[in-house]
Order: structure tokens, then C-alpha cells, then sequence
């Protein structure tokens, strides 16, 4: 069945709940998982006559990576304790559907879980919905964790 699960994660209690069950999946079918944490690309940030250096800019993107990377390797302990084969990725990207996505074509893998806040009315209209998105343009399965 499937061979090679991408666990995306947000950092949310939610992502961690979806990311044991992917890990317990891949534990009855015997395949790996790559962690995938998405950092939106970040613009250019300017208010009139203010703008960001590129030292100030290297840093926050540095402490982003870094957070990334611990949400990755918080599901790396448990993918070690669970005896799963395990790799993370962290990228930035314009948006975390399209990073999803990317990663998991780049990655080889064969199905995408990931967890769904349930958003709905304005609170989804302002801020999109991520899995709605992944599941519209994925060419392989999604599991959604709710």
C-alpha cells in the first residue's frame, strides 16, 4: 500500500495528534516518514521610510528555520521511539499547501497526512484553508486527521 508518508506539521497539538497516527500507520505497513514543516516565504517588509536590513532579515529567517526545524524533530523522537525510518524537511515556500506538495513530489512519497483545524465562515475566508488547498492540487492521496 503505501511505502513513504509525509507528515506535515504546524507545530499545533492537532499536527502532533495527526502525526502519531501517520507514525502508527507507518509502523502496520512498514514505511518511512519524512517530517515537513513549510515556512512561507517571507516579503520584503517596508513602512514609509523604514525598511528591514538584511541582517535583521538573515536573523528572523534563521529563528523561523530553527523553529521549523524543532517541529520536524519533535516528530523525529517519536517516529525513533515508534522504530519508523524517519526524515525531515523544512523549506520555505510562497505557501504551505504549495510547499506540501513540493515536498512530497521532491520526497517520493506516496500519501500526505496532515491534520484540519476545521476553520470555518470568516476565520477560513481570512486565513485559507491549507488543507482544503493541498487536497484541490494534490496528485496523490491525502489523509486529513481531524
Amino acid at each position: 500500500m503505501f511505502k513513504h508518508i509525509l507528515i506535515c506539521t504546524d507545530g499545533s497539538p492537532l499536527a502532533t495528534k495527526a502525526a502519531k497516527a501517520a507514525i502508527s500507520l507507518a509502523k502496520a505497513l512498514r514505511a518511512k516518514v519524512t517530517a515537513y514543516c513549510a515556512l512561507e516565504d517571507l516579503l520584503p517588509l517596508y513602512a514609509e521610510g523604514y525598511a528591514f536590513d538584511q541582517l535583521a532579515t538573515d536573523r528572523f529567517e534563521a529563528a523561523i528555520f530553527a523553529i521549523g526545524q524543532k517541529r520536524v524533530d519533535a516528530i523525529g523522537k517519536l517516529a525513533k521511539a515508534a522504530g519508523v525510518p524517519y526524515t525531515a524537511m523544512v523549506s520555505k515556500a510562497l505557501a504551505a499547501d504549495e510547499g506540501i506538495i513540493m515536498a512530497a513530489k521532491t520526497q517520493k512519497c506516496d500519501v500526505i497526512v496532515m491534520a484540519s483545524h476545521g476553520r470555518r465562515g470568516l476565520t477560513k475566508l481570512i486565513m485559507g484553508s491549507v488543507t482544503q488547498n493541498v487536497l484541490a492540487h494534490s496528485k496523490i492521496p491525502v489523509v486529513v486527521y481531524r
